[in-house]
């Protein structure tokens, strides 16, 4: 792998590195024996050995922020002939993976690009090479790259964005109308996983259009996200407040695969020191605390509990409102009775061997401490967030006196 310490690099040579020491089972019965990184401190030694060993090449490196534009075409062709001719200098046949850019097009804002134009050098060169060894070649047009370990301040603005947002330092967008295609770098390490397998996705482009293709010229990752500057610097900011705790402790919904799912993933990893810790309320007395830890727009809330030896809490029910409780240290006893009856239900539970025990819907219910020297600590989920002006809770025992 040539740029195996930038973005993209390291992000695919820990998770080689993983699958090689059995550590992500599940890519199949793909085995790795070695994955040898080079880099701008590689030796040209270790570039002749490694291209003569290799089964597989991913060629990441690049040049994206040059002094001189003519760097570019140093950088980015000038490079790839180098490890083309080691490859072949062994007649190393192996599939041979390039990262372009979608600039290589030359289409629309991009036509003038001296790095699109560079890149597009790279591809020719690759196909090219391919015509001439027989090597399979694989050549991804990458659209804007996001994720953790993205330099800041460099060349993506998501990265940027994140890290400023985080350390409370400005922004600036200049037009929020601005269309952007984002691929986010755990999508484009599964996808040269599958092309390492011989499983990669194939297209053609239409400008800047990306058109599956099962025998295209180019490849591609099928999943991305089209968007605007302005909907991603909204979304990062409410990222930003929920992990920054100023809305209280409301959670923002997060399905997983969505652009806002990988935007917060990608914020958190931004988060300084001091803003990855924060304080919540402990409601606390005799008895012990309740804290709630986590608000959802729609699914209710989880909190903690802890009881001091000997103490009972609840001795309520709710006609609508349902909890769950999961005692995760110490022992104790549940205690359920259906209003109107006099049945009682008992659960001992005890953090030695966790269990949930639901609170039924007009059910009484109190959970009581049995220790005389241990606290009992207890998770509950309730299905809504507590409302202080409509509670849905009556006191009631269950064992009556």
């Amino acid at each position: 792998m040539t740029g195996a310490k930038g973005f993209v690099g390291r992000n695919l040579c820990s998770q080689l590195n993983n699958i090689k020491e059995g550590k992500a089972r599940w890519y199949g019965d793909l085995q790795i024996d070695e994955v040898y990184a080079y880099d701008l401190d590689s030796t040209p030694e270790q570039l002749d050995a490694w291209c003569r060993d290799c089964n597989f090449v991913f060629n990441l490196a690049g040049v994206n922020r040059p002094q001189d534009p003519k760097e570019f075409m140093e950088g980015n062709f000038g490079f790839a002939t180098t490890l083309l001719n080691t490859l072949k200098k062994y007649a190393n046949s192996c599939p041979v993976m390039i990262s372009s850019s979608i600039q290589a097009t030359l289409a629309g804002r991009f036509g003038t690009s001296e790095y699109g134009k560079s890149k597009k050098a790279g591809e020719e060169l690759m196909f090219a090479y391919g015509q001439e060894t027989g090597a399979k070649v694989l050549v991804y047009r990458f659209p804007n790259l996001f994720g953790k370990w993205c330099r800041p301040n460099y060349n993506s603005a998501i990265a940027t964005f994140c890290h400023n947002i985080a350390h409370d330092l400005p922004i600036q967008v200049n037009d929020r109308s601005v269309e952007m295609e984002l691929l986010y770098i755990d999508d484009l390490v599964d996808e040269m996983i599958a092309a390492l397998t011989g499983h990669e996705h194939r297209c053609e482009f239409e400008g800047v259009e990306t058109i599956p293709a099962a025998g295209g010229r180019y490849c591609h990752v099928p999943v991305t996200h089209k968007t605007t500057l302005g909907e991603i610097v909204d979304l990062i900011h409410e990222c930003a407040d929920a992990a920054s705790n100023k809305e209280g402790i409301n959670m923002v919904e997060l399905p997983q695969g969505s652009l806002r799912y990988k935007l917060m993933t990608t914020y958190l990893s931004y988060l300084p020191k001091e803003k990855a810790i924060y304080d919540l309320k402990m409601n606390t007395d005799a008895r012990g605390s309740f804290t709630e830890l986590m608000h959802t727009l729609h699914c209710g809330q989880v909190s903690i509990n802890i009881s001091k030896p000997g103490i009972t809490k609840g001795e309520h029910w709710h006609h609508s409102k349902w909890e769950t409780f999961i005692v995760v240290s110490g022992h104790g006893l549940i205690q359920m009775r259906k209003e109107g009856t006099d049945e009682i239900r008992e659960y001992k539970v005890s953090g030695d061997k966790i269990q949930a025990v639901q609170m039924l819907p007009g059910y009484t219910h109190n959970i009581i401490n049995l220790s005389d020297r241990e606290d009992l600590v207890t998770v509950m989920y309730c299905n809504e967030i507590f409302n202080p002006d409509r509670p849905d809770t009556y006191f009631d025992k269950v064992v009556k006196d």
